[in-house]
């Protein structure tokens, strides 16, 4: 199949025009990510989060039969 020069400088011209546009997601998706363990670390270091997490190891521990 034998394209025209003008639609293969189209489909050229919209390739290059969508190139950042994954890099931009990756940015956004990474950001997102920094953010939540941000989030988490601050919550789990509160004295709140240090309960939950002493409760819940103590109920794993039971229904596994340790402690």
């Amino acid at each position: 199949m034998t394209r025209s020069p003008v639609a293969r400088l189209r489909r050229t011209q919209v390739h290059r025009t969508q190139k950042g546009v994954a890099t931009a997601e990756y940015a956004v998706a990474t950001a997102a990510g920094c953010g939540l363990a941000a989030v988490l670390i601050k919550l789990l270091t509160s004295d709140w989060g240090q309960q939950l997490l002493k409760t819940l190891f103590e109920l794993i521990f039971k229904v596994i039969g340790i402690g």
